[in-house]
């Protein structure tokens, strides 16, 4: 019997169709290895030569995307509050997850995406980021850990090599060499993966 596959996620805390990728993604991808894999989209649009979100950038297009993803959470019963902030910066959080082994980081990128998109926090401030790691049982010293020049350097890797596997945006998946984007592309990610195992 062959190894079950990995699927690889590629997310960023600021993505608002990322929050639904995370809250469903271990009950879908059940008895696959999911690879949680937070990265900077920032860095991404930079080199497509936007200097914000294209939701921001395209204000029909953010005006969509906020419905777009207020419908979806109903229809899955994912609590939603739209962020009075549009992105939060994501730095902090991505720097604390990359510490984190594999079998905790789902549970605090959850944690986090939940913070942002059903409670309004402000996930770049440092007592938000220490409230979860309080009410997770996590080490608090994570989120000093998270300046140090070592993680600041472990996330410019992850963004780095996000961009040299060609990930364009977030949600996105990849199984083996295999690319899906986004949050609606999860069942097809997920059966591809369950296909090579």
């Amino acid at each position: 019997m062959s190894e079950p596959a990995t699927l690889q996620f590629w997310y960023d805390f600021a993505s608002p169709y990322s929050h639904i990728a995370a809250q469903i993604i271990e009950q879908k991808a059940a008895g696959l290895t999911v690879e949680w894999r937070p990265f900077l989209l920032g860095p991404i649009f930079k080199a497509q030569g936007w200097t914000d979100s294209p939701f921001n950038l395209y204000p029909a297009k953010g005006a969509y995307m906020m419905r777009d993803v207020a419908r979806l959470c109903a229809d899955l019963a994912l609590p939603w509050r739209r962020p009075s902030s549009f992105p939060r910066h994501s730095v902090l959080a991505a720097r604390v997850a990359l510490q984190l082994p594999p079998h905790e980081i789902g549970r605090f990128s959850r944690a986090v995406f939940h913070a942002n998109f059903a409670e309004d926090l402000d996930i770049a401030q440092e007592a938000v980021l220490m409230g979860l790691l309080r009410q997770l049982g996590l080490p608090l010293a994570l989120l000093d850990e998270a300046t140090a020049p070592e993680h600041k350097i472990q996330l410019r890797r992850a963004t780095e090599e996000a961009q040299a596997r060609s990930v364009f945006g977030a949600p996105f998946f990849l199984v083996g060499d295999e690319p899906f984007w986004g949050a609606d592309r999860l069942d097809q990610a997920v059966a591809w993966a369950r296909a090579q195992s």
